[in-house]
Formats: C-alpha cells, structure tokens, sequence
C-alpha cells in the first residue's frame, strides 16, 4: 500500500461496529494493563453494561481505560437466573460486553450460558480477541504447539485428579492445565505419577505481571523446584506438558495388556479393558486378541 493510499482511507474503518442488540465477548489484560487492544477500550466505553465476574476486580481495569459504563455482576452462582433479563434487553437493542476477571471470557470462567442462550435467540455475539493465559504459557512454553489440549483446572479431591490424570497418560498432544497455588505441588506430583519423571513440562506463572517466571523443565525437576520454593506456589498458574510418545502397533498393544493387567486387579475386566485401550490407542478387540495370542 502506498502513502497516498493511506491519506486516502476512511479514518472510521477501524472503530468498532455497532448494531443493535448485541453481545461483545472481551478479552481483557492477564496482568499487564498494557495489552488490552484499542478496539477492546471504545467498545467498554461505548457499550451499555459491562457484564464481569467481579465488580470490584474489573473496576480497576474500566477505571484505567476511562470508562463511565455501569458493570453488572454476571458470575458462576448467579449466571442461570441473569440470562433471561440479559437476553430481553439484549433483544430490546441493548450493547452489552462480557469480560472475565482476567483474559479471554469462558475459558474456565462463566459466560457459557448467556452466550448459548443468544445465539439460541438469533442475537449477534461478536468476539473481541485479546490475552489469554492458555495462548500466553503455549507461546513460552517451548514445547508442541502444533497440537494441543486444553484441560482446564484439575480436580480438587486426589482420586478424583489421578484418575483423571491416568486417562491423559497416553495423549499425545500438548497439555495445558490452570492449578491453584494451594493446589500446584500436589499435582505435580500427581503427574510425574501418571506420565514419568521424564515428561517435559512447563510451570508458568503470573504472566505479563512483575514476578512472570516462565521454568521449562521435566516433572521430576518442576516437582522439586515447586516443592522447594514458596514463590513458585504463588499467583496464577499455567502447566503445560508434553504429550506422550506416538507409540506404534505392536508397541501400543503390548502396553495396553500391561496396563490390563494392573487394572484389572482393582476394576471390573470390562472396565479395565475400556480405560487401558482408550489411554493406548488399541481396540478392546485388539486387547483382547492379543490376551490370547499370550495365552496359546
């Protein structure tokens, strides 16, 4: 593009567009208030209600961009009974924004609801892209971004995260997992278990803000780093593992039966059966054929 097409260009092409009865999803800064997008400030500015999961967290954001617009509390606990009000004001000619207390909204944050329910109502829902703290940690990470899975925050309760855990043994892509502070070590734990000492991983913590610390390592050393110093169980946290080896044929099948084996003493032999195929790759069919081929 030339100099002259650039003095020739409509000034208003870039401001946001604004139809009536609409719901803008908006990114907003993970830490750093300097990376919220221009276009993610007129619409905050310019909408009717802010919709957030905390109004006290958001306030320091609105506050910062200079907006006056009203924030209205839409969170886990009351997000079932807001939508319908939501949506008639939505379908009145409302402007509404949905933002997260930080990031991209309704990943791992409400807003699921209100969003299926307008679409349902044939309302606009218009993504505003910006930060996410899954997309951040996969950039630094340094590991597979190719093919990633993103697993959300882990079960509180260990059996129920172990079990979890084992059903990811086998998969080959990238995970990315959210954990709390109180929560990391025990985890960790939990996965070098689950996928070896060897397992490249990845802690990333408070990123974008001042104490960021991004240590690419494998389960074995993370564990023992995590363990050992207290500012590593601080902040928000994002773990990204590698995925498991593509095992091949006889390979896979051969650890499957293994697995079998194991599970079998503590699980019914369809269940069993069920989970060590699924976490290699293989058939029950297959599980079981090769259960006899040892067998004869």
């Amino acid at each position: 593009m030339t100099s002259n097409d650039n003095d020739k260009r409509d000034p208003s092409a870039d401001k946001p567009t604004i139809l009536p009865g609409q719901l803008h999803v908006i990114a907003t800064p993970i830490g750093n208030l300097g990376d919220i997008s221009r276009r993610a400030c007129e619409l905050l500015c310019e909408v009717d209600t802010v919709l957030c999961e905390d109004t006290r967290s958001s306030q320091t954001l609105i506050r910062h961009i200079g907006s006056q617009r009203p924030l209205v509390a839409l969170h886990e606990h009351n997000e079932r009974a807001q939508v319908p009000q939501l949506i008639a004001r939505l379908q009145d000619g409302a402007q509404l924004a949905l933002i997260s207390d930080a990031g991209t909204p309704l990943i791992s944050d409400p807003g699921y609801r209100l969003v299926a329910a307008a679409h349902a109502a044939g309302i606009r829902v218009s993504p505003v892209p910006g930060p996410s703290a899954t997309m951040a940690a996969l950039s630094a990470a340094g590991l597979a971004t190719d093919r990633f899975c993103f697993e959300g925050f882990l079960p509180a309760k260990a059996a129920a995260r172990r079990a979890q855990l084992a059903d990811l043994a086998a998969e080959t892509r990238t995970l990315v997992f959210f954990e709390a502070p109180h929560r990391v070590a025990e985890s960790l734990a939990d996965m070098r278990e689950a996928f070896g000492s060897e397992r490249p991983a990845v802690l990333a913590r408070e990123l974008t803000k001042t104490f960021e610390t991004v240590i690419n390592t494998d389960l074995a050393q993370l564990c023992e780093r995590v363990s050992s110093d207290s500012n590593q169980r601080r902040g928000e946290i994002v773990l990204v593992v590698a995925g498991a080896p593509v095992q091949e044929g006889a390979a896979a099948l051969s650890a499957a039966r293994k697995l079998y084996d194991a599970l079998a003493a503590e699980l019914p032999p369809s269940r069993a059966a069920k989970l060590a195929a699924k976490i290699h790759g293989v058939s029950r069919r297959e599980l079981y054929q090769g259960e006899r081929a040892e067998g004869s």
